[in-house]
């Protein structure tokens, strides 16, 4: 998949279902040797990833990374917390939408662009039942009304 120039390496489709999405930015990823590897070879799962600010850093934490198969002892923890790369005004005025709002940071997609790693983070509140419920109803009335005018057609 390519969109305007970069190549999406996995998108987190179950964030878009779960969370009203207020925001997206792009984030840099600070990522050690083989990791880069194993990204670019779509082996890692972020389902269950989020962000958080800790010390004025932003962190991205529950993100697995296999082990790359031909890194042997160069290999790095899989499970461990990774530091994204933004700039410190944004990293200022996500802390204040996270702490007064009550917003979660969920990483949305990683994709490359110029040969780099990126996450598109998404500054995001969670659903109700209710809210999840209308959207399904709302895509089975749309997919049931383009059946339906396909059919006719």
């Amino acid at each position: 998949m390519k969109e305007k120039g970069n190549k999406i390496l996995s998108v987190n489709r179950k964030a878009r279902f779960n969370y009203a999405i207020e925001e997206t930015m792009e984030c840099g990823v600070e990522l050690k040797g083989t990791e880069v590897k194993s990204v670019k070879s779509r082996n890692f799962s972020f389902k269950d990833a989020y962000a958080k600010i800790e010390a004025n850093e932003l962190w991205l934490v529950n993100l697995h990374i296999t082990p790359y198969p031909f890194g042997n002892v160069f290999n790095h923890d899989p499970d461990r917390r990774r530091k994204l790369l933004i700039h410190k005004q944004e990293l200022k005025r996500l802390k204040r939408k996270v702490n007064l709002k009550g917003l979660t940071l969920v990483p949305l997609k990683f994709y490359l662009k110029h040969g780099l790693v990126k996450v598109e983070l998404g500054v995001c509140r969670g659903k109700k039942v209710v809210d999840k419920r209308q959207e399904i109803k709302q895509r089975d009335l749309k997919r049931e009304t383009e059946r339906a005018l396909r059919q006719k057609y």
